[in-house]
């Protein structure tokens, strides 16, 4: 189908203001055009309502949990309300704790920080980096990547049937890849983990930027997912769920605000008592500002509906995979194929072409930023490329020259601010640097594709 055929289609809902959406770039081929942010799944620009509310707040700035002031008091009710609007927004559990932290990473790292001794971990190999590595002190059995939702519950529970001790154990899942975009049986894997007495956390970080996310309904133990990729790029995260877990581990930073009392013994040393809430891990003066603006973006979409952000995403992803549907070179990476359900993340290659230096024609020539590379998930990328899932890979783009085959992808991501003429734009850029090549010559610097402007 051509593009002109899908965009004829109307839309079906008006994308939010975000940030940047008359932002103007340079193409070096002469003049200018408004840029097309199409890599949301590594930042979504800040919604304006997001901006509009973080400078509302901004002159009222105060130390939170540390003053008497109108300014403190004033902030201090802001982030915990912050607090309580992140949990509605999960439909988290009445006793579940919210952990304010600085991203998904963080909060996962937060996790294998509070694992119980002798704890197993269970992970696929699909998982972005954040979810994969953080496990260095626990026991981690990596599980091959699934072909469809029931080979990934049915490997899950293998695994874990074949444990050999019932001690604590937890599962790490992404509910939507960071690589295809593909939604996973987060409910089903759920099930699986609770019936073999283990626990599982889910990683959201592309998930709740898109979909709504239930603690309640999906019955996981925690959630943890990022404000940048909420559209609220402001260096905060959160690690949501049961805290009994939290409560027992030595405090993830230890300073001021995690500790309830601290006193000297008389043999020099000194005694702490720890906060049991979700204090005990947020040491030091607390992001404030990024707790906000976090909590706006919830609010926010919330307000939108996912119902109706689904249906305009969804309409996004069809006008790229029907509007390159007759371009043979370029082949869309999948797990589960290419009728699962998924999020707007889409990787593809295209054949004859070296990924960085797609993307770099693709920024340089149309002003359309997308990504290239490992996307932080090299198991992955190397199963879905056909490579050994072993081997090691850079993050980011190979040294290999414009035009020479390389084992890295392009992704192309959005979300609820993106306007229809930007992926109307990629569509027709991709189809004619296939059939018509670059306009530009390129060269390779630093591991990048870049325009060579040396002439």
């Amino acid at each position: 189908m051509s593009v002109s055929t899908v965009a004829a289609a109307p839309s079906v809902c008006a994308p939010l203001p975000v940030l940047g959406r008359d932002v103007t770039v340079p193409l070096v081929t002469g003049g200018e055009v408004t840029y097309a942010a199409l890599d949301y799944a590594a930042s979504a620009p800040a919604l304006q309502r997001v901006w509009d509310d973080v400078a509302a707040y901004a002159p009222y700035y105060g130390s939170v949990h540390r003053g008497a002031g109108y300014l403190s008091q004033l902030s201090t009710d802001l982030f915990e309300n912050a607090r309580r609007t992140v949990a509605e927004f999960l439909d988290c559990r009445e006793d579940d704790q919210v952990v304010f932290t600085r991203s998904t990473t963080d909060s996962l790292n937060l996790l294998a920080a509070a694992l119980p001794a002798d704890c197993r971990v269970f992970v696929f190999e699909t998982e972005h980096h954040a979810s994969l590595l953080p496990w260095r002190g626990a026991q981690v059995t990596y599980l091959d990547a699934p072909r469809s939702h029931r080979e990934a519950v049915e490997t899950l529970e293998r695994a874990l049937a074949d444990r050999d001790s019932r001690g604590p154990a937890l599962v790490c899942v992404t509910g939507a890849s960071n690589v295809t975009g593909e939604l996973w049986p987060v409910r089903e894997l759920a099930a699986a983990a609770h019936a073999h007495g283990a626990r599982i956390v889910l990683d959201a970080a592309q998930l709740a930027p898109h979909h709504e996310v239930s603690v309640t309904g999906l019955d996981v133990d925690w959630v943890a997912f990022s404000g940048h990729k909420l559209y609220a790029p402001f260096g905060s995260g959160v690690l949501v769920g049961r805290a009994d877990w939290l409560r027992a581990a030595e405090p993830y930073l230890a300073g001021g605000g995690a500790s309830r009392r601290v006193g000297r013994r008389e043999d020099g040393g000194v005694d702490v008592e720890w906060h049991d809430s979700a204090a005990r891990h947020e040491a030091g003066s607390p992001n404030v500002i990024g707790a906000y603006a976090l909590a706006s973006a919830c609010t926010a979409l919330t307000e939108a509906g996912f119902d109706t952000l689904v249906a305009r995403e969804q309409y996004l992803v069809r006008t790229v995979r029907e509007g390159l549907a007759d371009v043979p070179q370029v082949r869309f990476l999948s797990l589960f194929g290419d009728d699962a359900p998924r999020v707007g993340v889409l990787s593809f290659v295209v054949e004859g072409w070296n990924s960085s230096h797609f993307a770099a024609a693709l920024s340089a020539e149309y002003g359309i930023g997308v990504r290239d590379g490992l996307f932080c998930a090299h198991p992955l990328l190397r199963t879905l490329l056909g490579s050994d899932p072993q081997a090691q890979g850079e993050c980011g783009s190979p040294e290999s020259a414009p035009g020479e085959k390389s084992l890295n992808a392009i992704r192309v991501s959005f979300g609820a601010g993106t306007p229809d003429e930007h992926v109307e734009r990629f569509v027709r850029a991709v189809k004619e640097l296939v059939a018509d090549g670059a306009r530009w010559n390129y060269r390779t610097e630093d591991g990048r594709c870049v325009p060579d402007t040396s002439a």
